[in-house]
């Protein structure tokens, strides 16, 4: 598995967790649309990262997104490391495709893909919602996390997510939310099924 080299220990670290393989058909349009994990695979998961974290003392907090692929994750994280405190947040949530989320990419077709690639940002794909609108939440749930970090002394912040969300992440970090992107500048880079990346928590 292949992790982002942490940065010092004495900073403040966001680690970005992806769930575990979704339960749906290869090549559906799936977002907001709440199908299960693998349970396995996210068990696995879990027991992986549970090593992976700093050992109880220094401090850590778990947000999760509230659909059901990383609430699995997160409890079975929470079942091996009590030590951490976890908390549900909808802001990590994947984007919402609307009426696509569910259909096959191909059924979808290519004029309505065209139309939204064409307004990246602000389009909004069949009643979904656009991408500027999820930056805007991953950005408000960033300045929760760096409160953690300011008022509580969080050292480590921990979001069991999907790959939508660190693409976002890794966005506002390198150019801000006032930066609206072209979709050939968006981040294709993301953390495979049950993986992750480490970054510092600006």
């Amino acid at each position: 598995m292949a992790i982002t080299p942490p940065p010092a220990a004495t900073s403040s670290r966001l680690w970005l967790v992806r769930h575990a393989a979704p339960l749906v058909p290869p090549g559906t349009c799936y977002g907001a649309w709440d199908v299960p994990a693998d349970a396995q695979a996210t068990r696995a998961a879990a027991e992986r990262l549970a090593t992976a974290l700093p050992p109880e003392g220094r401090a850590a907090c778990v947000a999760y997104s509230t659909l059901q692929r990383c609430e699995l994750l997160a409890h079975e994280l929470q079942a091996l490391r009590p030590d951490l405190t976890f908390t549900p947040d909808a802001r990590l949530r994947e984007m919402d495709f609307g009426r696509w989320e569910g259909q096959p990419w191909d059924a979808i077709g290519k004029s309505a893909i065209d139309t939204w690639v064409a307004g990246f940002a602000t389009h909004t794909p069949r009643g979904g919602e656009s991408l500027a609108q999820m930056l805007h939440r991953v950005a408000a749930a960033l300045q929760t996390a760096q409160a953690w970090r300011t008022e509580q002394g969080v050292k480590e912040v921990v979001w069991i997510t999907h790959a939508g969300v660190a693409r976002c992440v890794a966005w506002l970090q390198e150019r801000g939310e006032s930066a609206l992107p072209r979709s050939e500048d968006w981040p294709v880079a993301a953390p495979g099924w049950g993986e992750w990346e480490i970054r510092e928590l600006a």
